[in-house]
C-alpha cells in the first residue's frame, strides 16, 4: 500500500484514486489536492483507463473536509491563499471534466472537501455508514460558486441551500431520497456492486461514455441546442469504428468487443 496521502492504483482498465490520510479521516492538504490534478491530468491522457473510482482508503471515511490546521498558515498571507483556492478548484475542475467515467465509492464522512470531491464524480455509490454535510456555515466561511453549482445541479437549489443553511449532518437514506447517492448498498455489498456497475461500463464504448459526459457537462454549462459542431459530431458516430463493431455484434448477437 502507498505511503503517499493520495494516491493513483489502476487494475486493467480500471483506476482508483485513493484518499489515504486514515488518521485524519482522509482530511484535504494543501499536498492531496495538487496531487489530485496531477494524477487527473496522468489520466486525460491513459487510453488504457476506462473507468475512475474515487475512494477512501479504508471502510472508515471518504473524506472529513478540508484539514482545517493548515487554514493558519495558508490563509496568512495573499500569495499562499490564492495557490491554495486555485489548487482547489482546479483540482475539482478537472475531475469533474475527466473524459471518463467516474464513480465515488463512500463509506462514512463525507463533509465539506469531502462533499465537493464526490459531487465532481458522475455516480456516488453509498453504504449505510456514508454521512455527509457541508459546514462553512459552523465556521463562517463560504462554499465556493463551483461548488455550490455542483451540488445544486445534483440535488436541486432548496436542498442545496437546506443543506448550507443548516449545516446538519444527513445520513445515508436521507441523501439517497435526495438524490445526493444514486446508489445506496449495505456495506458487505458496497465494492461488489461497485465492481459490477463499473465491469459495465467498461464492456461499453468509450467513445459513447466520453461523447455522453462531454454533452452533460454541456447542458450543465448552460447549452440547451444543438451547434454545427455537435450536429457533426453526432453524424460522424455512424462512420466510427465503435459504430460498426456495435450493429454487426446486434446483427451477429454477440456481445460488441470495443478496441478504442
Amino acid at each position: 500500500m502507498s505511503q503517499d496521502q493520495l494516491y493513483l492504483q489502476i487494475n486493467e482498465s480500471v483506476a482508483q484514486i485513493v484518499l489515504n490520510r486514515p488518521d485524519k479521516r482522509n482530511a484535504l492538504t494543501w499536498a492531496m489536492w495538487t496531487r489530485l490534478g496531477e494524477i487527473v491530468d496522468e489520466l486525460t491522457g491513459r487510453d488504457d483507463v476506462r473507468a475512475v473510482v474515487v475512494r477512501g482508503v479504508d471502510d472508515t471515511a471518504f473524506a472529513a473536509g478540508a484539514d482545517i490546521v493548515e487554514f493558519e498558515t495558508v490563509y496568512a498571507a495573499q500569495e499562499t491563499s490564492v495557490a491554495y483556492t486555485n489548487a482547489m478548484q482546479d483540482s475539482e475542475r478537472k475531475l469533474a471534466r475527466l473524459e471518463k467515467p467516474t464513480i465515488a465509492l463512500i463509506q462514512g464522512p463525507c463533509i465539506g472537501a469531502g462533499c465537493a470531491i464526490a459531487m465532481c464524480c458522475d455516480v456516488r455509490f453509498a453504504d449505510d455508514t456514508a454521512t455527509f454535510a457541508i459546514p462553512p456555515a459552523r465556521l463562517g466561511l463560504a462554499y465556493s460558486l463551483g461548488d455550490t453549482k455542483r451540488l445544486v445541479d445534483v440535488i436541486g437549489p432548496s436542498r442545496a441551500k437546506d443543506m448550507m443553511y443548516t449545516a446538519r449532518l444527513v445520513k445515508a437514506e436521507e441523501a439517497y431520497h435526495m438524490g445526493l447517492i444514486d446508489r445506496l448498498v449495505g456495506a458487505d455489498d458496497l465494492q461488489a456492486a461497485v465492481d459490477k456497475y463499473v465491469g459495465a461500463i467498461t464492456s461499453l464504448s468509450r467513445f459513447t461514455n466520453a461523447t455522453t459526459k462531454r454533452t452533460v457537462q454541456m447542458i450543465l454549462d448552460g447549452a440547451i441546442d444543438d451547434t454545427d459542431d455537435t450536429r457533426e459530431h453526432f453524424m460522424n458516430a455512424f462512420q466510427g469504428d465503435d459504430f460498426q463493431e456495435g450493429r454487426a455484434a446486434f446483427l451477429e448477437k454477440r456481445k460488441p468487443k470495443f478496441t478504442w
